[in-house]
């Protein structure tokens, strides 16, 4: 099965170069895997000392952020060494703070897998949440180095868990602890014969936490608010705004609304502009404008939403009529914001647990929006209670990063 495994890792590899003639996205791909290895060769010495975590996208390199930074503190003298599957994460975060090296990881051949090792040699390794590399795992296990899965997920449609799952089980005796998020996962893991496990959390929540300790501040948003109820739609897609925009449209006069739209393409946020007939603005045309005098803001650029949360008083959160669904909830409930979501949502633990407590509220339809936002506007008490639930959430589930540096000698 292995032979199977990385003759189908070539013929990808193949496939992924005839891709790159066509797609910019697969070009970013293959052509930011040719250098890696010159990179490694010039930036890192045979005397240095390096620790290796892999993400596949942006969303496991936020996850795992908390543990590197924590790592970076307790071995201040080891030179950090960051890889990525995907261009979505790699293009984001190459240039971050908190990495010596970023860069893409080279495609699991047992060829690759070697030379990367040789040129790392990292003392400890991290994979985030559910990124498995065959080739990478049997060479770190032949090399015996301390090799750790950080909020880790396990679920019945994975390889492990199928009866022809055998090489993959194997390749699990690599980790040294599998630090997973909830006991369903360590079950899992424990019914094929591994019992390193340890139920640390999401390591998300203190990512989300740590957003508190900073500045959040936006003067031109502290502007526009002027001091009125606020919601947030963060991360909306079409069939969100089609539902907002007749909201809006009809919403009392005192409440703003600020929308930060997954998609900022011109002709998207001209489109979502021109559906809204309240007074709109959008960030890119803010200038020597009064802000206090609009009731709708759209952010047509990238990089604010998780602040803007701070100013909001509501927060409705984008991607719930499509799939794979919503987008990151955490972070307004951080700030405490009582949330309003889509209905495609049961992929996301976070949510059903929140839409379980009752800090998450799900709506079907252009009625039920109106009814849940009119309510939250209009009950203080209820707009209280889901924001207590959202914030006792989040404090509640903190610690897996103090729980993984506490394991790791």
């Amino acid at each position: 099965m292995l032979f199977l495994y990385n003759l189908l890792v070539l013929i990808a590899g193949f496939f992924l170069k005839t891709a790159a003639l066509f797609s910019p996205k697969m070009k970013l791909f293959v052509n930011g895997r040719k250098n890696v290895f010159v990179i490694l060769k010039e930036k890192i010495k045979y005397e240095d000392k390096t620790i290796w975590f892999h993400s596949a996208s942006l969303g496991e390199y936020e996850q795992g952020l908390p543990v590197i930074e924590k790592i970076k503190e307790k071995y201040p003298e080891h030179k950090i060494i960051v890889t990525f599957f995907s261009p979505s994460g790699y293009e984001v975060r190459k240039n971050n703070n908190v990495a010596d090296i970023t860069l893409y990881l080279p495609l699991d051949t047992k060829t690759n897998a070697k030379q990367f090792l040789k040129l790392v040699h990292p003392e400890l390794v991290f994979f985030i949440k559910y990124e498995f590399w065959l080739n990478y795992l049997n060479e770190l296990k032949k090399l015996n180095t301390p090799t750790y899965l950080i909020s880790g997920i396990f679920r019945d449609n994975q390889m492990f868990f199928k009866w022809y799952g055998g090489f993959y089980r194997k390749a699990l005796k690599t980790f040294t602890y599998f630090f997973v998020q909830n006991e369903n996962s360590k079950a899992k893991i424990e019914s094929i014969g591994f019992h390193n496990v340890i139920v640390s959390g999401d390591t998300r929540f203190d990512r989300v936490n740590a957003i508190l300790e900073r500045d959040n501040s936006l003067e031109f948003i502290d502007v526009f608010k002027n001091n009125q109820p606020t919601i947030v739609i963060g991360s909306s897609w079409p069939k969100d705004e089609v539902l907002l925009s007749e909201y809006i449209n009809q919403a009392p006069k005192n409440v703003k609304f600020i929308i930060a739209p997954h998609n900022i393409k011109k002709e998207q946020i001209e489109n979502l502009k021109n559906s809204i007939s309240k007074k709109t603005v959008l960030f890119s045309e803010k200038e020597n404008k009064n802000l206090a005098d609009y009731t709708v803001f759209i952010i047509d650029t990238v990089g604010l939403l998780t602040k803007i949360y701070s100013y909001g008083t509501i927060a409705y959160v984008g991607g719930g009529f499509g799939n794979p669904g919503i987008h990151n909830i955490l972070e307004p409930a951080t700030f405490g914001l009582p949330i309003v979501i889509g209905p495609h949502y049961s992929r996301f633990a976070e949510a059903v647990e929140l839409v379980k407590l009752g800090g998450c509220m799900v709506i079907n339809n252009q009625e039920e929006l109106k009814q849940t936002l009119g309510r939250l506007l209009s009950d203080v008490n209820f707009l209280q209670e889901k924001r207590e639930i959202c914030s006792s959430y989040i404090q509640n589930n903190k610690g897996a990063t103090d729980t993984i540096l506490n394991t790791i000698p």
